[in-house]
């Protein structure tokens, strides 16, 4: 037998017994395989702006992810979020006023963001808790005052920020541009999705997991926790930047006002409404994050605020999980129901 792995103690995954979850597992594959189906679909059925909702969706969704990555797989807690996502939309749209390829804006953003971030985690290592998440408060605190500084007006517009001409289709395909945006972005969620899953799946995310479950005995077992703290925390802010970069491209518009604090708290609701710690939760996280204020305000403009609260503290109640653990916790009441009713059917059996 393989000896296990000295990060996370485990088997490698040929050397491990059949288990239960060997069926969840395929269930998840098909569940995952049928929404990219209906996904691609979509765009084909409905209207311009039911499109537009759905590729912000997705935007927020890799936001959501990065700030997942951080908090919900490295146990970093962070507020500053919204500075990142500033960030890459700020380089995305400066970036297209140079006549840089749409396309180029992301990776640029990125890499941008990955560098702040991973300079921001050297000083970020000597704090925890409540002391980082208010370090990173700060940080998107002070974001929209410097997008408004004077002498960066040249660059980032001040006040009145920088307006985007939306990309046309490439030639010979039948989309409008809502279309394409929204295959656009749907493939760089998918392409990103997938590396987060690989990632978390590889060493390097067994020890991140590690560092979140027990600092103290992942660096017992000669983990490097301030490499990977820091590299965790690049991580995330690249996700999120790119987030921030299709974003400014979808929305064809960027201004100090248009990341607030607030945006980064509306990431963390929707992490903790997805499910801590799920990619797939992510996303569910974004519907909630655009479509529930909006319900909200729809509901009543006067008391959209008070029906928001009432129904983030149902959800909470509900599904204490988030979206992801209540769909796992359904799909295994499920497949045990199934299982007792085959072994009963069998047992009847003469």
């Amino acid at each position: 037998m393989s000896p296990p792995d000295p990060v996370s103690g485990l088997l490698p995954a040929t050397a491990r017994p059949p288990t239960a979850a060997a069926p969840w597992r395929e269930q998840r594959r098909l569940a995952i395989a049928a929404v990219v189906v209906i996904a691609l679909i979509v765009p084909l059925v409905f209207k311009n702006f039911i499109i537009f909702q759905l590729t912000m969706v997705m935007v927020y969704g890799l936001a959501i992810l990065g700030l997942n990555i951080l908090t919900g797989f490295n146990g970093q807690f962070s507020l500053g979020h919204s500075a990142f996502y500033g960030l890459g939309a700020y380089t995305a749209a400066i970036l297209m006023n140079m006549d840089v390829g749409y396309y180029w804006t992301l990776p640029c953003a990125g890499g941008l963001c990955f560098v702040v971030g991973f300079l921001f985690g050297f000083p970020a290592l000597r704090l925890q808790g409540i002391y980082l998440a208010l370090a990173t408060f700060a940080l998107a605190t002070a974001m929209p005052q410097i997008l408004r500084f004077q002498p960066l007006e040249p660059l980032t517009g001040g006040v009145q920020g920088i307006a985007l001409v939306k990309p046309d289709p490439p030639p010979g395909l039948p989309l409008n541009a809502d279309q394409w945006l929204y295959y656009f972005t749907l493939a760089v969620l998918l392409v990103m999705f997938a590396g987060a899953a690989s990632l978390l799946k590889s060493r390097s995310g067994r020890a991140i997991m590690a560092i979140r479950d027990h600092p103290i005995a992942a660096a017992a077992m000669g983990i490097d926790t301030a490499l990977y703290k820091t590299l965790t925390f690049g991580l995330s802010a690249l996700y999120t930047g790119v987030a921030g970069a299709l974003g400014a491209i979808v929305v064809q518009f960027v201004g100090p006002d248009s990341f607030p604090f607030l945006l980064s708290v509306s990431f963390l609701v929707g992490l903790v409404v997805g499910g801590v710690g799920s990619i797939p939760g992510s996303l569910l996280g974004g519907v909630f994050v655009l479509f529930v204020p909006n319900l909200a305000e729809q509901a009543s403009t006067g008391l959209s605020g008070a029906i928001y609260g009432v129904i983030l503290l149902a959800v909470i109640f509900l599904m204490p999980s988030g979206a992801a653990g209540f769909a796992r916790m359904v799909a295994a009441r499920l497949g045990s129901r199934r299982n007792s009713s085959t072994q009963i059917a069998q047992g009847a059996e003469p």
